[in-house]
């Protein structure tokens, strides 16, 4: 990035740390898989609560989706990854490389 140009911009659904952290968890699974919502859950050490409003931006901006099903007679929530999700995702870390490349005198 020359001192022309403009920085890229950042995904601000996606900036942020918690949704940032979500997108990266589901982004390892392969396409098409989806997670419960507990496991998610457990996994980023986060509480109900605040996953939900996150998955919720997340699903507003269409990167996730979130199947509520019944298991027997047991509720269950599912979440995904879009193929709309994936795709900002790589957008979103292509912006970050190039800023910090550009901040690191890399040309």
């Amino acid at each position: 990035m020359t001192s022309g140009e403009a920085a890229p911009e950042l995904d601000p659904v996606i900036h942020a740390q918690a949704r940032l952290r979500v997108m990266v968890t589901l982004s390892t699974l392969c396409e098409g898989d989806e997670i419960a919502f507990p496991s998610l859950k457990d996994l980023l050490g986060m509480t109900a609560g605040n996953l939900s409003v996150h998955l919720t931006k997340l699903e507003e901006a269409g990167y996730v989706r979130i199947t509520k099903t019944h298991r027997g007679r047991t509720p269950v929530t599912y979440v995904s990854m879009t193929t709309r999700g994936r795709l900002a995702l790589e957008d979103y870390t292509k912006a970050i490389r190039s800023l910090l490349d550009s901040a690191g005198g890399a040309p």
